[in-house]
């Protein structure tokens, strides 16, 4: 095990980039702080092609400074499949945390490559709405090209405050974007990562909607040609939802 110790995390993204696993050490600990209440945002991306890496988070329960069995007790985990990339969204208190990376497989041979951003964002409530989404852009689910219409279905809660979507419009190709079937707050923001460093930097959020209770969000007669990233945030308490992208054919056409 490699350990790097981050210090206080703040709103600016750490990014840690060209990072490796191998049969030695099949397992990297990042340790940091945080100094109230946050959003602790995890995004583990550009995993080498064949490979598969997951990542855990943990608080240090016993406060000795150290990842051991106590803290292992309790946790959370992005585990998919293949080099699908992973993401954690976790709102909680004040403390010394370990992200930990590690092989699928810690016994097979060769490396394992990977990219990861760190963030601890304000909660919702705390500073202006469109301030409290996650910064980070991990691919969690891929919705391709919109070439006709999609919905899809999820959840958000304290253990999982943001779903983040990745989908293409292409020339001549409009979108209209839903979210409803709220029990709780929630919002979205429209995202195009122009430099494509996986982080929301400023310039980069299209439009957000961002309206009370649970009432729907829409972003509409959006037109633009392009890569984009959409994110699902929970405001205040935990929600099921369904996200609908309605594709339609530009005037242009």
């Amino acid at each position: 095990m490699t350990l790097f110790n981050l210090g206080t995390l703040g709103s600016t993204p750490v990014v840690k980039n060209n990072f490796d696993l191998n049969a030695s050490e099949p397992t990297d600990v990042f340790q940091f702080k945080i100094t109230s209440g946050k959003n602790i945002n995890l995004s583990l991306t550009d995993i080498s092609t064949g490979d598969d890496a997951d990542i855990h988070l943990f608080k240090d329960a016993n406060l000795n400074g150290v990842l051991d069995d106590f803290d292992r007790k309790v946790g959370l985990v992005s585990g998919e499949g293949s080099n699908h990339d992973e993401a954690i969204n976790f709102k909680t208190s004040s403390g010394t945390f370990f992200a930990e990376v590690s092989r699928f497989a810690p016994g097979s041979s060769g490396n394992v490559s990977y990219d990861l951003a760190l963030s601890a964002t304000e909660p919702s409530g705390t500073v202006p709405l469109s301030a409290s989404f996650s910064n980070l852009l991990p691919r969690e689910f891929i919705v391709g090209n919109l070439s006709h219409d999609v919905t899809r279905t999820g959840s958000i809660d304290n253990q999982n405050t943001t779903d983040v979507y990745s989908f293409t419009l292409g020339t001549f190709e409009g979108v209209n974007i839903k979210l409803n079937g709220l029990s709780s707050d929630a919002d979205i923001r429209l995202i195009r990562d122009f430099n494509n460093n996986r982080i929301v930097d400023a310039g980069e959020e299209i439009a957000h909607s961002t309206n009370g209770g649970i009432n729907s969000e829409l972003i509409s007669n959006f037109t633009t040609a392009g890569n984009y990233f959409l994110q699902v945030t929970e405001f205040k308490g935990a929600t099921n939802y369904n996200l609908t992208f309605d594709q339609f054919t530009t005037p242009f056409a």
